[in-house]
């Protein structure tokens, strides 16, 4: 029974180590999911704002200016969330345009929001836990402080 027991612990201690790992997979897995959708509305303006114009309904923004902010959106708080540099706020604000993105696109397929749901999910860890001990945030608190997170 002892041996159970000590290997559960072991097994327990492995993962507390690992979870750091665990933090910084999923923020970069949904920093380069907004990353890449930001690149792809950089590309062509022209078709980006006739998208936002025709195709998605951003309630109370001009389609002019939700094209820009989503742009700028997913062009700066992908990289913010991925380095760890106001990574609550971050994930809080991709957390956000994500459930606007959904309410806005009236014609996404039931796998379109199944995605959204996962990248939701995925960035509301990050909001609820912040960015973990491979981050910047982390590194600062512990300079600023001298003390360690959990």
């Amino acid at each position: 029974m002892k041996w159970i027991t000590n290997n559960i612990a072991l097994f327990i201690k492995w993962l507390n180590f690992s979870s750091p790992i665990g933090d910084l997979v999923l923020r970069l897995w949904v920093a380069d999911v907004f990353w890449q959708a930001g690149l792809v509305k950089i590309q062509s303006m022209d078709t980006t704002l006739m998208l936002f114009a025709n195709e998605y309904k951003v309630p109370m923004l001009t389609p002019a200016c939700a094209a820009y902010l989503g742009t700028g959106i997913e062009l700066l708080f992908p990289l913010l969330l991925a380095l760890g540099l106001l990574g609550r706020f971050s994930a809080g604000i991709l957390f956000f345009y994500n459930i606007v993105a959904v309410i806005s696109c009236p014609s996404l397929t039931s796998a379109a929001i199944e995605w959204h749901i996962v990248w939701g999910l995925m960035l509301l860890v990050s909001l609820l836990r912040g960015p973990g001990k491979l981050s910047i945030d982390y590194f600062i608190w512990k300079m600023v402080t001298n003390r360690y997170l959990i």
